[in-house]
């Protein structure tokens, strides 16, 4: 990427503002954000804010050849099949020189339960939610725009994300509340990475992403759900998680815990070490959490 070359970061929350920290000046930095709240936070954090809302097409005309490339971390609607935010934000680029990079961080859940299997890149994709729909719909027609307008589009794939100082994402809260898992038994296999690896990744995929490529993000971990959450207790000192059942699973986790816990797959990280080179610093949940 050219010197001083310019990233616009659609969705700026915690894992934006580790991209930005990683970053370290190297890019100019813009971040749309549709609260006027954050954008002192985003200014001191070196940000250029720019105030938009994805539900308002009409207001992100202004994006329109602002910069060399994207990053799109904003989530999906709350409903629906598709995603008219991302289709909004395409319209809006389209309008002058369009960037030449984006990178989409889309979710492992477009896959569905995959019984446990290991898991690759080239698996079809099987959504069974709503909103892995939405997913599917996103990557889809960001690869056919990228084809299309020539611009090298890099979808990750991201399972679940962990950080002791990410705000909803410190896996010792589930812990101290008391939440149960499943029976080894009858639990599935879960998928991680690192808040601050996964920055990282972000910012390889703008260097070194291929056109219209899929990369799964994940840290080398191969473990049940069960077990992660026995480790995040055994670690912080607290008590490990009570079991139940699958049958006794309605008692406990709400529709939507239950369409995260129903789904077993073993992610393969292979394409993200070899395509973007990179070199995990937390390679493993352990390490993860020794923070």
């Amino acid at each position: 990427m050219a010197k001083r070359s310019s990233l616009l970061i659609v969705g700026c929350g915690d894992v934006g503002l580790r991209v930005v920290r990683a970053l370290g000046g190297r890019l100019r930095v813009f971040a749309l954000t549709s609260s006027p709240a954050r954008r002192d936070a985003l200014r001191a954090a070196g940000v250029t804010p720019l105030l938009g809302d994805l539900d308002d097409p009409a207001a992100l005309s202004r994006l329109a050849g602002l910069a060399d490339a994207v990053l799109y971390l904003a989530p999906p609607p709350t409903s629906g099949h598709t995603d008219p935010r991302l289709r909004a934000l395409l319209g809006a680029l389209s309008l002058r020189s369009r960037p030449a990079r984006v990178v989409y961080a889309s979710t492992t859940g477009v896959y569905g339960d995959c019984r446990g299997e290991r898991v690759t890149e080239t698996r079809p994709l099987n959504p069974t939610t709503d909103r892995a729909r939405r997913r599917v719909d996103a990557e889809s027609r960001l690869r056919a725009w990228g084809r299309a307008t020539g611009a090298r589009v890099t979808t990750l794939r991201i399972p679940g994300i962990y950080a002791m100082d990410r705000e909803g994402g410190d896996p010792r809260e589930r812990v101290r509340r008391g939440t149960p898992v499943l029976a080894a038994a009858d639990d599935g296999y879960t998928n991680h990475i690192h808040a601050d690896d996964l920055a990282r990744a972000c910012i390889a995929a703008l260097w070194r992403g291929k056109p219209q490529r899929v990369v799964q993000v994940c840290d080398d971990s191969d473990m049940k759900t069960g077990d992660y959450y026995d480790l995040v207790a055994d670690l912080s000192g607290l008590a490990r998680p009570a079991r139940v059942t699958r049958a006794q699973a309605g008692e406990h986790f709400s529709a939507a815990q239950w369409s995260f816990l129903n789904e077993s797959r073993r992610l393969s990280n292979e394409r993200m070490k070899r395509e973007l080179r990179l070199r995990l610093s937390r390679p493993t949940i352990r390490e993860g959490l020794a923070d």
